[in-house]
């Protein structure tokens, strides 16, 4: 798997979860220590330690374990080391202060967002009668 689809694979299961302000950080122009930094925020330390676990249990699933993780027990700023994908899952207030954005200001950086769901069909009042028809029959 290459590191940029192990990077969208890990932000889809940060949404999982309702992480927010998700992102992927393109770095592998800039530093050789990781390619992609994927970035999300929570509402809670709950929430925080959810996504990680909802990463980590994923990940696991697909045979991509984590190599290291930090801040599991503080719960503000939490990190999950791919060695080619680094996830930092933040507390709201914590990423703003570190702003990794920021600091990181020269990669180029993907939005992920949760696909909303597919509309339903409109249906109209000639596609009902046609219904009505055919199971009076």
């Amino acid at each position: 798997m290459t590191p940029k689809i192990l990077a969208k694979k890990i932000a889809n299961l940060t949404l999982t979860k309702k992480a927010h302000g998700v992102i992927i950080m393109d770095l592998k122009k800039i530093t050789d220590i990781t390619d992609y930094f994927v970035l999300c925020s929570a509402d809670s330390d709950t929430q925080v330690k959810a996504i990680a676990d909802a990463v980590i249990d994923g990940t696991d699933e697909i045979g991509m374990p984590a190599w290291r993780t930090e801040g599991l027990t503080q719960r503000q700023w939490i990190i999950i080391d791919f060695i080619d994908v680094v996830l930092h899952v933040f507390l709201k207030e914590a990423r703003h202060f570190y702003n990794l954005e920021k600091l990181w200001g020269d990669a180029k950086i993907e939005t992920v967002v949760d696909k909303p769901p597919a509309p339903k069909p409109k249906t109209t009042k000639t596609t009902k009668k046609k219904v009505e028809r055919k199971s009076k029959k």
